[in-house]
């Protein structure tokens, strides 16, 4: 029997979990939702400051996070899939150091678009969410996987681009995931002020509230999601502070305020529409 099959391609275990959760939260319980995630997080840095310095950590990054991932998929009910690249790390400095040999970002893009062709074709996803040509943010490994996503979404429809990867597959939409909106964080910010709370997100209008706002082309309701989001958002011990910025806003004043995820649709096979969709699936035969 046919189903919905969605495919959301990440660069790091914990990205999943902040961006789209809830969308495939409820896919799951539809069809089928698989993450690909690019990297495995080695070269992240310790951001709960509960677990700062706790040097068994540090030294088996690559397996603590592994295991974040097992248990953010678990809360999500989804399958996934490691790509089996090495985290580029997020450089810093000026000028900006190379990036390390033999990471994500500077392997041979062909490397990763084979592998990722051959997930698509196994798979067979009608929809792909993945990110926007600034990576939604500007990391190294996040752009890389918006190059990525895009290519093997056209090379796997291509029987003659790695023939080795299985039968072509066409996808029939590709999404950019745009949750994190300048909308969406002056909405709550706004509630939050009118109802007597501190604002988590003052500094982030303040630094980045001039950031060009992205075309919403699908807008879904997934409030009540949100706890299985949270849930996996916070199984990424290392990466999510419990009393930090993605958990500071009460969930009610959220799922009142702001209870959807949005997309921008980037490539179509099946038309585009003129309202704002409420499913990714919408004009597709399943």
């Amino acid at each position: 029997m046919s189903q919905p099959r969605l495919m959301a391609i990440h660069a790091h275990p914990d990205d999943e979990s902040s961006k789209g959760a809830a969308t495939m939260a409820h896919y799951a319980t539809l069809g089928r939702v698989r993450v690909v995630t690019c990297t495995g997080g080695e070269r992240g840095s310790i951001l709960n400051p509960r677990l700062a310095g706790r040097t068994d950590i540090e030294e088996n990054m690559h397996e603590v996070r592994r295991e974040e991932m097992r248990q953010a998929a678990e809360h999500l009910n989804i399958e996934h899939h490691w790509l089996g690249f090495v985290d580029s790390g997020l450089p810093e400095g000026d000028p900006m150091p190379p990036l390390p040999e033999g990471c994500f970002s500077v392997v041979p893009i062909e490397e990763p678009v084979g592998r990722l062709v051959a997930q698509i074709r196994e798979f067979k996803p009608q929809v792909v969410t993945t990110y926007n040509e600034l990576g939604g943010y500007p990391h190294p490994d996040h752009i890389r996987v918006h190059e990525v996503s895009m290519a093997a979404v056209k090379a796997a429809a291509d029987p003659e681009q790695f023939p080795e990867a299985g039968p072509a597959w066409e996808v029939s939409k590709v999404y950019y995931d745009v949750s994190f909106s300048k909308d969406r964080i002056i909405a709550i910010h706004e509630e939050l002020e009118r109802d007597g709370h501190e604002s988590p997100f003052q500094e982030w209008l303040s630094n980045r509230g001039k950031a060009p706002t992205r075309p919403v082309h699908a807008r879904l309701d997934v409030h009540e999601y949100f706890p299985q989001r949270d849930r996996a958002l916070l199984a990424h011990a290392t990466q999510i502070d419990p009393d930090g910025f993605f958990m500071a806003v009460p969930r009610d004043i959220e799922a009142r305020v702001w209870p959807w995820e949005e997309f921008e649709l980037a490539y179509s096979t099946v038309g585009r529409s003129d309202e704002i969709e409420t499913d990714l699936f919408a004009r597709i035969e399943i």
